[in-house]
């Protein structure tokens, strides 16, 4: 970390309010990004999805659990995978006390993936959420909403609106509506840095002295991340 001036308390005090008229700008940016947002149009969803959850098959309309909408976190489980995405793992942790407090705004949160239940299941339990996680192996729904990939002949596939040099899970954020009269519309997604807001952990790291401090990690920015029960303690 380099080193930084030290000042006197009045020079902080004045630093600090100084920099406090680019935070509020900020916010107000945000703010009017948040409204843009939910103006944005919406589209139809019409396929029907079928789930495999702990109570059995789900439909989508089913997974709002009677409220009029519905986020979704695409967490990162494949088929073959004996474990869930590290990453997805540590988004997983921050939504997990949120979902309470959510669905007494009128918004039902999930998990879905690809793995098979039981490996979802069993890992679930691992990891001591009680959020519900519903398997959509038996469907298109992950590769219909940009998470699940398959490369085409030149190496790169579609994600997060553009295109890139990847295939299998990625993750995502998709949110969806129930009208009064029982029709779903996709109302939006979000990918890649897009759902670092929702990591309660990296905007707390964004406060302090280091920062993320991850520029030196290999093979890749989150290399220093693990499952919470897999850090050394010592």
């Amino acid at each position: 970390m380099e080193s930084h001036r030290i000042v006197s308390h009045d020079e902080w005090i004045d630093a600090r309010v100084k920099f406090l008229t680019k935070e509020k700008a900020f916010t107000r940016m945000r703010d009017e990004l948040s409204a843009a947002r939910q103006a944005l149009p919406w589209e139809p969803v019409d396929k029907p999805y079928v789930f495999e959850g702990p109570n059995g098959k789900e439909t989508l309309a089913e997974l709002f659990d009677g409220r009029s909408q519905l986020v979704v976190y695409h967490f990162m489980f494949g088929p073959t995978w004996e474990a869930g995405c590290k990453s997805c793992s540590w988004w997983a942790d921050n939504i997990e006390r949120n979902v309470v407090h959510l669905a007494h705004r009128d918004v039902t949160m999930v998990l879905v993936s690809r793995g098979p239940l039981e490996k979802l299941e069993a890992f679930r339990r691992r990891m001591g959420w009680t959020t519900k996680w519903v398997s959509s192996l038996n469907n298109d729904f992950n590769f219909d909403y940009g998470v699940s990939l398959a490369a085409g002949p030149d190496g790169k596939s579609d994600y997060n609106y553009g295109s890139m040099r990847a295939s299998g899970e990625m993750p995502g954020i998709t949110v969806f509506h129930r009208d009064a009269s029982g029709r779903i519309f996709h109302t939006y997604s979000c990918y890649g840095r897009g759902l670092d807001p929702m990591n309660a952990g990296y905007q707390f790291l964004d406060l302090v002295p280091k920062g993320r401090d991850e520029a030196d990690q290999t093979p890749h920015a989150m290399a220093w991340l693990r499952h919470r029960d897999s850090y050394d303690r010592t």
